[in-house]
């Protein structure tokens, strides 16, 4: 009977208390009525028969939805979405006694969808598709930060994991980035083609300047001179030459490559 009585009991003590854990917090409900105060991680003890203890996760919480977003030319894209959230543990009891446990289906949802349509209607759907992504999501977050967290909920991040654009708008961005790369393509051919066009007319332009500088130095003096140190390095030469001159310009001429008589012109 005694071992019974303490079996008795011990049910009792277990049914009393309940474990708290790490990334929660706890609410007293005694006889229907939510508590002010929330209570951390640990061993919490009530009495089963008039209270329960209503836990609240308080660390991120992921919400992953997926819907139409519409845009401004009246597309609607499919798209998958993150929701980035966490309850304020100070915040618990309130959100219980207004909002109830469903508190993603009863306001975080709504809200959301209320943000998307007011953002994404502003945007082209190629946007959603190119850098204007991250502009978008921020826009959604502060909407949504606006309102949820005046009611205790943090909205940390908004993340668009994933956009499915139509077939025809899909091939329509693919062929635009494709002429974009075309023209960029044919622009650095064009330069590559000016340049080489500028270092040819340089060079040209350094031809004429050396011939220029060369003519304008050729006086009737200096083409004497020259002609005179020609005669007479032919006249140290001890190969046999023929020279033909008009008393101003020798002109030299192998006696053996012309067929010429190397004793007759010593005569």
């Amino acid at each position: 009977m005694r071992t019974f009585f303490l079996m008795i009991l011990s049910l009792c003590f277990l049914a009393s208390c309940t474990v708290v854990r790490q990334g929660e917090v706890g609410v007293k409900r005694k006889l229907g009525t939510y508590n002010d105060q929330s209570y951390t991680e640990g061993v919490q003890i009530f009495n089963p028969f008039t209270t329960t203890i209503v836990k609240v996760p308080v660390q991120t919480e992921n919400m992953e939805v997926s819907l139409a977003l519409p845009s401004k030319e009246g597309l609607n894209i499919r798209a998958a979405i993150s929701i980035l959230y966490n309850i304020q543990p100070s915040a618990a009891p309130n959100i219980l006694r207004n909002i109830g446990k469903d508190y993603e289906e009863n306001v975080i949802l709504p809200v959301f969808r209320s943000a998307v349509a007011d953002v994404t209607a502003q945007f082209f759907a190629k946007d959603m598709h190119t850098g204007e992504r991250s502009t978008i999501e921020t826009a959604i977050q502060d909407r949504m930060t606006g309102i949820l967290n005046e009611r205790g909920i943090n909205v940390e991040a908004v993340l668009i994991k994933s956009i499915q654009l139509p077939d025809n708008l899909y091939r329509a961005i693919e062929e635009k980035l494709e002429a974009e790369q075309r023209a960029l393509r044919m622009q650095f051919v064009l330069q590559e083609a000016e340049q080489e066009a500028q270092r040819k007319r340089i060079e040209a332009e350094g031809v004429r300047d050396a011939q220029s500088i060369i003519s304008q130095g050729l006086n009737p003096q200096i083409l004497q001179f020259k002609s005179i140190e020609a005669f007479l390095k032919l006249a140290q030469s001890p190969n046999t030459k023929v020279i033909i001159s008009d008393g101003d310009m020798p002109m030299l001429m192998d006696s053996e490559s012309n067929g010429l008589n190397t004793s007759k012109s010593n005569d």
